[in-house]
């Protein structure tokens, strides 16, 4: 096994390599990339994260500033979209350069606190989703019970919970050195470099940590729209039965009022569906890598890891593409219109 992971990680005997630092001994191998490809690489990378920025960006604006938009459901979204925003600011661009360049010139201290950062707010961000997942349930399953057992308490209480766990998880993790617990000497003699900076699990975390941050959670989220979407057919039925017998105009804003409740659920359940297929390569990766005497290459952990960071900008996108309050945001942002008086009072709900 130590041959293959010498090979992987790219450690050899060969006297012609490069290293990220020549003069210290213990040196990470530094693999260099032609110029286009780096310049490939580069250009591809910065896009996603300007769009994560940005797009993120506006979604906080948006909700935090526009009152017709504090709702529970938006406060939900306005938390996970701070998760996005923070991974484009913090994490990406690090990420990006050590991909490219080969090397982490940081300091492994500064390598600790990054990566842990990157765990926690990978998995503050599916907890976030399965607390939408939540919402969405009693809005669509139970509309009568929703404003007393999803409260505004309710929502906050959600929020601390996926911030708290999600950043006890990462820098648990990462700080105690649970990740490598039981494969200390291994990791140390084969793996451990200067100049690197990479999450290594073993055969007992890895596995763990993904079915605690990734795969339960996700069928647990895939379960409750599955759910959400046997009601919110059920209810299109009935409102349409309903409506062809009797043209009271109440009736009428009830069924318009569950119309919305199921277009936001079926929103929220493609942002899920996005986020299961951008993230499940990874963790698959991450689960088996282990298991697999860590036989994959690297190149294909890093091509998964920004797969899934390409999650992170689908998500204003995808509000871009079905809800018509983000559009009208949008625009009173971009041409300036936020500044005027009483913008935050702006119409962006009317259809």
């Amino acid at each position: 096994m130590s041959s293959s992971v010498r090979q992987n990680f790219n450690f050899t005997e060969n006297s012609n390599i490069h290293f990220c630092f020549e003069s210290i001994s213990g040196s990470c191998r530094r693999v260099t990339k032609p110029v286009t490809l780096r310049f490939v690489l580069y250009f591809i990378m910065v896009i996603i994260i300007l769009a994560t920025v940005c797009g993120n960006f506006v979604v906080i604006i948006s909700i935090a500033y526009f009152k017709q938009l504090h709702t529970n459901t938006n406060y939900l979204i306005l938390s996970l979209a701070v998760c996005d925003f923070l991974l484009g600011v913090i994490t990406m661009p690090n990420t990006m350069v050590y991909a490219v360049e080969g090397c982490w010139y940081l300091g492994s201290l500064f390598c600790q606190i990054h990566t842990a950062t990157d765990m926690m707010l990978s998995t503050a961000s599916i907890f976030h989703l399965c607390s939408i997942s939540i919402d969405r349930y009693f809005a669509v399953c139970n509309p009568l019970s929703y404003r007393t057992k999803i409260t505004s308490g309710v929502i906050l209480l959600m929020i601390i919970i996926s911030w708290v766990v999600s950043g006890l998880f990462g820098f648990t993790m990462v700080f105690l050195k649970l990740n490598i617990k039981g494969i200390e000497d291994f990791y140390h003699r084969y793996i451990d470099c200067v100049g690197g900076c990479f999450m290594f699990f073993s055969k007992f975390s890895g596995p763990l940590s993904t079915l605690f941050s990734y795969f339960i959670p996700a069928f647990i989220m895939l379960g409750i729209y599955f759910k959400i979407y046997l009601v919110a057919r059920h209810q299109a039925r009935s409102i349409k039965d309903i409506t062809q017998q009797i043209q009271d105009s109440k009736e009428n804003k009830v069924g318009v009022s569950s119309q919305q409740e199921r277009k936001a659920a079926k929103t929220l359940g493609i942002v899920v569906g996005v986020f299961v297929f951008l993230w499940t390569p990874f963790f698959v990766c991450i689960f088996s890598n282990p298991i697999l005497e860590y036989s994959m290459s690297p190149i294909l952990v890093d091509t998964t890891f920004w797969f899934a960071y390409l999650n992170s900008a689908c998500n204003p996108i995808i509000y871009a593409f079905f809800y018509t309050w983000f559009r009208k945001a949008t625009s009173v942002i971009v041409t300036g219109k936020i500044f005027e008086k009483d913008s935050c009072w702006t119409e962006l709900l009317a259809e």
